[in-house]
């Protein structure tokens, strides 16, 4: 009678796990053909040229430097376009831009920051052609001792009366001590944007972080290493390559970190506009706005001369240094420097991204378009300028599409093992019916054992 009890429970606990395999696989399936669409978890999509440059760029380079003298965006969100002459005027205004009359050409202002750049260099200036004023701005921090500002004063003289000279409170110096934090023994910078070669995937960060060969780190202790810079442009230029350690940068590596778990979704890439609103994001002050100051601009740092600088009026704090600018989810630069603080104020330079990527030869990794089904490692279709830049109103403008962050740790993996849309249940109703058939096949074959011990015993004893 209890041998017959013990078969019974065998065959039920095989039929059961043979039944439990059937409903994993099952469950499995249908979780996979249910899966909705996700950028997240789509088809790696490539950004590898900028957006379109807008109306009032393509009205500058059509009617050229000796008639114009640079764009802006205006408070409505149009462009507005410097020129010099009438009929350059009438064609602005044909486009749809607005035109505004001034006095000294592209070719003036370019003349007078060459002059700059060719005078004794001076740790602590900076300057930008502002398009606004039709001016170019020449700013020394307090650093710069009286004599040096006595001499670039006289140089700025020499120049014409479109050279104003300013002083300004703080210091011009980098960022160090994306915007996730990364930290090695050179110091704490902040993740720019995920980017890749298409067979290995890196970080672009500022170059003033650390030499090649930097070890980075995601905490203090040096146990979670995150990767090694292999490529260094500072100064001259302020950008470098972190390599990711496993070589992939992993789920969302589209997305920014802006603080409180959430991100935002790089979509593309492209060259601001001054008057543009911006955001940046950093792991020491999080994310902060403002607005495009200059393009172009250039700054004398302690280390050495950047050049090719986006200004703004971001406030920034050491250890920002890398971290992601972008507005509209479209990737403008990366955190460079400045003078001042989040809680007076202040001026923040920036990489261009454009920049940075041409010379790196480099692909900015982005969200796929919604309802786009592109093959992996396809260029994304670059947003126009006219949703970024040109028909949004600096105030209205946002960072982008919002989307939490995702961070892979033993809750989150509970929570997709337990989610029913997921593949996790199928998978452990399988796992768990193939250990009852190992089981029952074990319990079977010790059992067969232990009989053949007693029948043996028996028969020679």
């Amino acid at each position: 009678m209890r041998h017959a009890r013990r078969r019974l429970v065998r065959r039920v606990t095989r039929l059961a796990a043979v039944g439990g395999l059937l409903l994993g696989g099952t469950m499995v399936t249908h979780a996979v053909a249910s899966e909705p669409p996700d950028g997240s978890t789509g088809p790696r999509t490539y950004a590898a040229s900028p957006a379109g440059t807008g109306t009032g760029t393509d009205l500058v380079s059509r009617l050229g430097s000796s008639r114009t003298a640079g764009t802006w965006i205006g408070s409505d969100g149009k462009p507005v376009v410097a020129v010099t002459d009438e009929e350059a005027a009438a064609e602005v205004r044909q486009a749809g831009a607005e035109a505004k009359m001034v006095d000294h050409s592209m070719e003036e202002l370019k003349s007078a920051t060459s002059t700059l750049r060719s005078a004794p260099r001076v740790a602590g200036t900076a300057w930008v052609m502002d398009y606004r004023s039709n001016e170019v701005v020449v700013r020394g921090d307090s650093t710069v001792s009286a004599d040096d500002w006595s001499r670039m004063t006289k140089l700025a003289d020499g120049m014409g009366d479109f050279v104003r000279m300013e002083r300004t409170e703080g210091t011009f110096t980098t960022r160090l001590n994306g915007a996730l934090p990364l930290l090695s023994t050179a110091g704490r910078c902040s993740a720019g944007f995920n980017v890749t070669d298409g067979e290995r995937d890196f970080i672009l960060t500022a170059g003033h972080c650390g030499p090649d060969g930097s070890v980075w780190f995601a905490d203090n202790r040096g146990t979670q290493q995150i990767g090694r810079t292999v490529k260094q442009n500072f100064p001259g230029a302020d950008y470098s390559l972190v390599e990711y350690a496993s070589g992939e940068a992993g789920a969302g590596a589209e997305v920014v970190s802006i603080g409180d778990g959430k991100g935002v979704r790089i979509t593309g890439l492209a060259d601001p506009a001054v008057g543009q609103r911006v955001f940046r994001s950093g792991s020491t002050s999080g994310l902060r706005d403002g607005e495009v100051t200059a393009v172009n601009a250039t700054v004398n740092y302690p280390e050495g001369t950047v050049t090719g600088l986006i200004e703004t009026n971001v406030c920034a704090e050491p250890g920002d240094s890398g971290g992601p600018m972008f507005s509209e989810g479209i990737a403008l630069g990366v955190t460079s420097g400045g003078s001042g603080d989040c809680n007076a104020g202040g001026t923040t330079f920036f990489q261009p991204v454009t920049k940075a990527l041409d010379s790196l030869g480099m692909k900015l990794i982005v969200a796929a378009p919604s309802g786009a089904g592109q093959p992996s490692g396809s260029p994304a279709p670059t947003p126009s300028a006219s949703a970024t830049q040109s028909a949004i109103a600096p105030d209205a403008a946002s960072p982008g599409s919002s989307t939490p962050i995702i961070n892979v740790d033993a809750s989150t993996l509970l929570s997709r093992l337990a989610d029913p849309k997921n593949v996790g249940p199928g998978l452990l109703v399988i796992a768990g019916s193939m250990v009852a058939l190992v089981a029952t096949r074990f319990i079977r074959a010790e059992q067969d054992r232990k009989a053949y011990r007693r029948y043996y015993s028996a028969t020679w004893s």
